[in-house]
């Protein structure tokens, strides 16, 4: 009897799968934008790009207001006394692509050697320094969450080479009493090597002291660090999310 019920139930089921229909569990309900993928590292279609060449200085501006005063050419590399720069457009959820090179000349050691950085909305620093055969703070060499979030490998390339970061941003958000409803989450590949996968950001990336989680915006703009190294950067493009 037992195995004439399980039969029935097994008889049961059969039916029922066949009765639904393969359209039943199809989604027809956002059709994909179309685009062009860019060769390589270049920009995609659908990429707001920020930095491709000199003409595109006038996307930045001063920290400290007024026009970016950094030496614009195919390059943008950091001048000696001046501020550090940022986006005129302000950003939420991005893809970012960045291309950065330490000089080739080493000077100086540990945070001192080719040290710069790239600010998530000016407030979420992903650290770019040398760090070939260049020991310092694990949470503080490249491609750590500053002080918070140690690399998972050392992918860094020998200095005067160019280097990839390719970091997907997820801004946090928070309530209308200023509390955060959600922290921010990073991921980063260095050099094609996955180093910071979907990682919380506590708040803010301070250099001394906790960090804050202060109320802002849902979208601000990017920054880079000048840090009085003359670190360069190229072919940095956005892709809002």
């Amino acid at each position: 009897m037992k195995q004439l019920i399980n039969l029935l139930l097994l008889c049961g089921i059969v039916i029922n799968i066949q009765a639904q229909k393969p359209e039943e569990t199809e989604d027809w309900s956002r059709k994909p934008e179309v685009i062009t993928p860019g060769k390589g590292t270049l920009p995609p279609s659908d990429a707001i790009v920020l930095y491709g060449g000199a003409g595109d200085l006038d996307k930045w501006e001063s920290e400290q207001e007024g026009p970016a005063q950094w030496i614009a050419g195919e390059e943008l590399t950091v001048a000696p006394r001046t501020a550090g720069i940022k986006t005129k457009q302000a950003f939420g959820d991005i893809q970012l692509h960045v291309e950065w090179r330490a000089p080739a000349e080493v000077k100086g050691d540990g945070q001192g050697r080719g040290n710069s950085g790239v600010f998530l909305m000016g407030k979420y620093e992903v650290q770019v320094l040398d760090s070939y055969n260049n020991e310092t703070y694990y949470n503080g060499q490249a491609g750590s969450i500053y002080k918070q979030s140690i690399p998972l490998v050392n992918a860094s390339l020998p200095p005067g080479e160019w280097q990839t970061y390719d970091i997907l941003f997820s801004a946090p958000v928070f309530n209308e009493d200023g509390k955060r409803k959600c922290p921010a989450y990073v991921t980063v590949i260095h050099n094609g090597v996955l180093i910071q996968n979907h990682v919380e950001i506590k708040g803010t990336t301070e250099y001394i002291g906790p960090p804050k989680n202060d109320p802002h915006p849902a979208k601000l703009p990017l920054s880079l660090q000048n840090h009085g190294n003359p670190v360069s950067y190229r072919n940095i493009w956005v892709r809002e999310l």
